[in-house]
C-alpha cells in the first residue's frame, strides 16, 4: 500500500474524483484501531461558478478550507447529525472538493461519516495525517459509471453535470 501525498490532490477536481475510486480511506481511531474503507462513490464540486458547490456563495468561515491547496479535509454537518467527508483539490484560491459518498458496504455520505467518526475536529486536517489518510494498492483502476450529482436540484443547470462517479 502507498499513502497518497498532497500532490495527488493538487489537480483539477474532475481528474481527482474518478481517480479516488478504489482507493482506501484509512482511519486510526482514538483507541489505536486502524480501519480501511474502499471508496466506491464520489461527487465533484468545482468553484464559485458551480451553484451546487458551497463556494458558490464565496469565501466564508465554512468554505475557507476549500480555498487552500488540495490535500485538506473539508467536513460539514448536515441535518444536525451527519458529518460529511470532502477532500479539497486543485490549487490555492481555486475552491473545489470531492464529496466521498460511499465505500464498500457503506452507502451514503452520512453513514460513512458516522463510521469514520468524523467531527468538526477534522476540518482543515492535512492529508496524510495521523488519524486519517488515503492509500492505494496500485491495483488496476475500477470500472465506473458517471451520473448527475444527487440532491442538488436547486443548482439549476449545474444539477445535470455528470460529476458523480460510481465504481462497479
Amino acid at each position: 500500500m502507498e499513502i497518497l501525498q498532497p500532490d495527488f490532490f493538487r489537480r483539477d477536481v474532475l481528474d481527482v474524483a474518478p481517480d479516488l475510486l478504489g482507493k482506501y480511506i484509512m482511519r486510526k481511531y482514538d483507541d489505536g484501531h486502524i480501519a480501511r474503507f474502499r471508496i466506491t462513490e464520489v461527487e465533484a464540486y468545482r468553484g464559485e461558478e458551480d451553484k451546487a458547490c458551497h463556494a458558490s456563495k464565496g469565501r466564508t468561515k465554512r468554505t475557507e478550507v476549500m480555498y487552500r491547496e488540495g490535500g485538506k479535509i473539508y467536513v460539514y454537518l448536515i441535518y444536525g447529525m451527519y458529518w460529511l467527508l470532502n477532500i479539497v483539490t486543485g490549487n490555492e484560491n481555486e475552491p473545489q472538493a470531492v464529496l466521498i459518498r460511499g465505500a464498500e458496504g457503506i452507502s451514503g455520505p452520512g453513514r460513512l461519516g458516522r463510521k469514520l467518526q468524523l467531527s468538526a475536529d477534522f476540518y482543515g486536517e492535512s492529508l496524510p495525517s495521523e488519524k486519517i489518510w488515503l492509500e492505494t494498492d496500485n491495483e488496476k483502476s475500477p470500472f465506473y459509471t458517471v451520473t448527475s450529482r444527487i440532491g442538488i436540484d436547486y443548482a439549476e443547470e449545474w444539477a445535470g453535470k455528470l460529476w458523480r462517479f460510481v465504481s462497479f
